[in-house]
């Protein structure tokens, strides 16, 4: 019973992590924030750091690699498209 308690204890922190990755044409680097439910037509928020603001935009597709995926969305705020390549 220790033994589960204390595995449980050191996985959920982790699970709690924001999501990192990088927007290669704005050379910005995003986070998306525990709690957001990335697929398509969802509304996310992203965190900006090159802006340092909290971004509302929608993703329009998920395309998962080996290590990470490609997130396409609409940024409402510019009206502009951007993919983040996610870790």
């Amino acid at each position: 019973m220790r033994f589960i308690l204390c595995f449980l204890v050191l996985c959920i922190p982790s699970l709690s992590l924001a999501w990192e990755g990088y927007d290669w044409e704005s050379g910005s680097y995003v986070e998306i924030e525990e709690g957001n439910l990335v697929r398509e037509g969802e509304e996310i928020e992203i965190y900006d750091w090159e802006t340092g603001e909290y971004k509302d935009v929608e993703v329009e597709s998920v395309t998962t690699s080996g290590s990470g995926a490609e997130v396409e969305v609409y940024d409402w705020e510019s009206g502009e498209y951007r993919v983040l390549d996610m870790e």
